[in-house]
């Protein structure tokens, strides 16, 4: 209805939030009308043009052509003339912003606050013979080309159903597979060394107790090549490891019989290792977003920021990945560094980014999904500057290349995709044993070795979803918890699922995805 002068204003934190008091918009969290009216923090009034859906943004005070648009005091796009209360979208706002890259060469971020080793959590973990500690204990059965995937798929989907025993094996998580569509006749060079490497990891991980591999004999990428890679490694294989050649044992049904054998054998040997009490700072947790909202950047990401922060402070190590959400907020992170050398080697990595996707005539504006931007991110700024609040607060330790694990404790930003059935795997391959993806709209992915547990940014997503979702962040946007709190909380709950006294939601609906980026060489 228009608006009356005898119409009540309302209090803006009923219907908006101002993220920081630098920013002239407000994020709508609750359904709002055309000419409602809301009380300012500073007591002036605004009456909104429009009614703005929640996630999106309304103007505070007037935004002149020219000037910037600013959310957490930062621009995220450029006024074409916006008055007070108006919503904010592509019509009345450019993407344009300014990145400034200068670092200084005596940049120094000191190390964090760490809490004392007698004070800091703890979980149940195993324990593997190279020190490394798991969250869970599969066996794991790998194919190396998209030519054994079916056997492998089929041998753990069987093994389960025939002889695994959670009963009988209580400290065995199920035996999983990791079929996939590469391999055999791919290129060589950085393309094959990104799936040996993927693959090697994932058989390597701490979360998997035994092994067994599967080829179908004649293909580039062998057995003879997995292994060889495996051997290479600083880090000794240490768990037992089997191996079948499918056109050497006689064909798919020989295969499968052997794998199912072979499994039965190998249960008991898994089930030998037991969990044990271990300090937060063996946890090596990765850190995702998927079908965010306006809401993601304010309640789930930092949130989950705060928790990467706890386990940070606790010793502990966290891999961030999705490089084309680093775009926008890429000078933020790189100032965050623990020395200039540092800062640069972050700028090479998104520079890479931004050169690899050109080549398949991509730009990283275009990033956000048509979900995304349903949702109130406009532009690629917003998104990322939301998005980089997963890592929280601390020092950026290193850069590691796409399923490479990191050299450093703490926070470390890994190269990859924004594909979640990527991005996700990379992280793990990487070395994370266990996986926080937050989500404003809502997703159900899962990894094959790896507990994923969902984050939702509000509470409708959750109480809508509340089988594929494990905590919400939406008390945030109520104004009834705090970040702190619920980053607190999330913490004890990623504690609890990496001691394997409740699963992740991903695993109880047998969310298994995997994938691997195998990025290509293109010459145009």
């Amino acid at each position: 209805m228009p608006y009356t002068l005898t119409q009540t204003a309302a209090d803006l934190s009923a219907y908006a939030i101002i993220v920081n008091p630098k920013d002239n918009v407000a994020v709508v969290k609750n359904e709002t009308s055309e000419g409602l009216v809301v009380t300012l923090p500073d007591q002036k009034t605004v009456q909104l043009k429009q009614a703005v859906p929640p996630g999106h943004r309304f103007a505070t005070r007037e935004i002149p052509a020219g000037q910037f648009v600013r959310q957490y005091d930062q621009p995220i796009g450029t006024s074409l003339g916006i008055e007070a209360g108006e919503w904010i979208t592509h019509e009345n706002m450019s993407n344009d912003v300014p990145v400034v890259r200068n670092l200084p060469d005596d940049l120094y971020t000191p190390a964090p606050d760490y809490i004392d080793i007698s004070e800091r959590k703890t979980f149940m973990g195993f324990r593997r013979p190279d020190g490394r500690v798991g969250t869970r204990n599969f066996v794991l059965i790998v194919p190396t080309s998209m030519c054994s995937s079916h056997e492998a798929q089929q041998i753990s989907m069987m093994a389960e159903f025939l002889h695994y025993k959670r009963e009988k094996y209580p400290n065995v998580d199920g035996v999983v597979a990791i079929p996939h569509n590469k391999g055999c006749g791919c290129q060589d060079g950085s393309s094959l060394d990104i799936m040996l490497r993927t693959l090697a990891n994932y058989a390597d991980h701490p979360n998997v107790g035994g092994v067994i591999l599967i080829d179908l004999g004649c293909e580039k990428t062998n057995l003879a090549k997995v292994e060889k890679y495996l051997l290479k490694r600083e880090i000794a294989f240490d768990k037992p490891v089997a191996k079948i050649g499918i056109q050497e044992i006689g064909g798919t049904q020989a295969a499968i019989e052997r794998g199912l054998k072979i499994v039965q054998e190998m249960l008991p040997q898994v089930n030998e290792s037991a969990r044990e009490e271990v300090s937060a700072s063996e946890l090596i947790l990765g850190v995702k977003c998927g079908s965010s909202d306006g809401f993601s950047g304010i309640s789930a990401n930092p949130a989950l920021g705060k928790t990467a922060d706890l386990l940070v402070r606790s010793g502990g190590t966290v891999l961030i990945t999705e490089v084309p959400e680093f775009c926008g907020a890429e000078h933020i992170v790189a100032n965050r560094a623990k020395d200039a050398e540092t800062g640069r080697a972050i700028y090479r990595m998104i520079d890479w980014y931004k050169d690899y996707a050109s080549k398949f005539g991509g730009v990283l504006n275009n990033n956000p999904s048509p979900g995304n931007i349903a949702g109130g991110l406009l532009n690629i700024t917003i998104k990322s500057l939301g998005a980089m609040s997963k890592a929280g607060t601390t020092r950026v330790e290193g850069v590691c290349e796409y399923a490479e694990a990191p050299k450093n404790k703490g926070l470390n930003l890994m190269q990859g995709p924004g594909y979640d059935q990527e991005s996700t795997p990379g992280l793990v391959a990487a070395g994370a044993t266990v996986v926080v993806f937050t989500t404003g709209n809502g997703t159900t992915i899962g990894n094959a070795i790896a507990p994923v547990i969902k984050l939702a940014s509000n509470n409708r997503v959750f109480e809508k979803m509340n089988r594929d979702i494990d905590v919400s962040a939406g008390n945030i946007i109520e104004g009834t918890e705090t970040i702190d709190e619920v980053g607190e909380r999330l913490f004890g709950h990623v504690l609890k699922v990496s001691s394997g006294e409740i699963l992740a939601r991903a695993e109880e609906n047998k969310h298994r995805e995997f994938q691997f980026w195998a990025e290509q060489t293109v010459t145009l």
